[in-house]
């Protein structure tokens, strides 16, 4: 279905960005990853679907490498026909326990990344008038938490900016959604379990479900590859007319 179509997929070298970066490649499309740590297991991966993979290692708290990043895969594919801001960190503290320096990194990584992307992705996707730009959220984007307050904010704005981009180009082919997850077992969501698991001094599992059960109903985990089957369906013809939505994905969380 996307075939001779171009993805990047920041923040993709694990988690939610790879399984939503093998669920396009499945589907055709080339890849370009971003994150840090090992890249080439990630690059293999993808490339075992059957396409042309490449990787940007973009900070994307600096707006100079998020246009490198861009411009690095037109010149390599052509094309950027469908991004996919993912990246994203954590930092939990109380307002007033809350470094500054962190707020800044979570603001710049989770929010203003997305904006730089965007901003750089869209004429080229407005010249071709097709484009799919698809917005990791969070049930966050949608309801708060203590001790979030950053990452909160965060995601809140990417709902906000996802509404936007969608109205500026409401009469083009190009569309905005946002995805909202609930809990999805990825590295940084395998931390707040341990982190419970030794406060409660309960195992891994106990500390799952407790994690769980405070928020989710259906009581599992979203995984990174139902979110990739999400991004699909926005990138299909059913999703033409889909914009400006933020479709959660989480277990009922957002339900009660």
């Amino acid at each position: 279905m996307l075939k001779g179509k171009t993805a990047v997929v920041t923040g993709s070298t694990s988690g939610i960005g790879l399984g939503i970066a093998k669920s396009l490649a499945a589907q055709g499309a080339n890849i370009v990853l971003n994150g840090f740590g090992d890249a080439e297991g990630p690059k293999a991966e993808v490339a075992a679907l059957g396409v042309q993979v490449a990787y940007h290692g973009a900070d994307m708290s600096k707006p100079s490498e998020i246009e490198a990043m861009i411009a690095y895969a037109e010149k390599t594919f052509g094309s950027v026909d469908i991004l996919v801001n993912n990246a994203g960190i954590q930092y939990v503290a109380r307002i007033e326990n809350f470094p500054v320096e962190r707020w800044d990194a979570v603001i710049a990584i989770n929010l203003s990344s997305a904006f730089h992307a965007t901003r750089v992705a869209l004429p080229g996707m407005l010249a071709r008038n097709w484009g799919r730009i698809i917005n990791v959220a969070s049930v966050h984007g949608l309801v708060g938490s203590a001790e979030k307050s950053a990452y909160v904010a965060a995601k809140h704005g990417i709902v906000g900016l996802t509404k936007v981009t969608a109205l500026e180009n409401a009469t083009s082919g190009v569309t905005c959604n946002a995805i909202c997850p609930g809990w999805v077992l990825t590295p940084l969501v395998q931390k707040q379990v341990d982190a419970k698991a030794q406060a409660l001094g309960i195992s891994d599992e106990e500390a799952k479900k407790h994690l769980l059960g405070e928020k989710e109903p259906s009581m599992q985990f979203t995984s990174p590859e139902e979110l990739g089957a999400l991004a699909v369906f926005f990138c299909s013809p059913a999703g033409n007319n889909i914009r400006g939505v933020a479709w959660n994905m989480d277990g009922g969380w957002t339900a009660q």
